[in-house]
């Protein structure tokens, strides 16, 4: 499934979800972007007419992170995790479980980011691994390709400003 040029979402098979993404910046930018808290909440902002109101994260092994955002109708959504591994700025894998305040529980994926800098530009591959099809399908039919690509839309624009800066 392919939502642009740029973005593709994957089924490669029964447990994971593959998204690949190019960006037109050097892979150190594209890192400090995708690990930097004061950057990410300026690109992760989730559905139209969400707010970003948690964003905490502790860059070392073993260490946790705690997103959360707050819809229009003051619906709540929050994720957490443990980082496992961080080589930067290459790649970085953590787990990552979704909480909807009065949603019904959401089970945990292990989300593994690479990152390959080719000519000044960024190639992203994320893995999302579940515990089973039945997950890694209801994850799928989320629309989360939809949220996803309109993140990396916005970390398109925060990484051609920097880049601008930078000359």
């Amino acid at each position: 499934m392919t939502v642009s040029e740029t973005f593709k979402l994957s089924l490669p098979d029964d447990t994971h979800i593959v998204v690949s993404r190019e960006f037109d910046a050097p892979r150190d930018l594209v890192w400090q972007a995708m690990t930097s808290s004061d950057l990410i909440r300026r690109w992760v902002a989730g559905p139209p007419g969400w707010e970003m109101t948690i964003c905490e994260d502790d860059r070392r092994v073993g260490g946790e992170f705690h997103w959360a955002w707050t819809g229009p109708d003051g619906m709540q959504l929050a994720m957490r995790g443990v980082n496992r591994e961080i080589v930067p700025p290459q790649r970085g894998s953590r787990t990552e479980r979704f909480e909807m305040v009065g949603g019904p529980p959401m089970g945990e994926q292990l989300a593994t980011l690479v990152l390959v800098e080719q000519g000044g530009r960024t190639h992203m591959t994320i893995t999302l691994e579940y515990d089973s099809k039945a997950a890694r399908d209801g994850a799928a039919a989320s629309g989360m390709e939809h949220g996803m690509s309109a993140n990396y839309a916005r970390l398109d624009e925060l990484l051609a400003q920097a880049g601008s800066g930078s000359k």
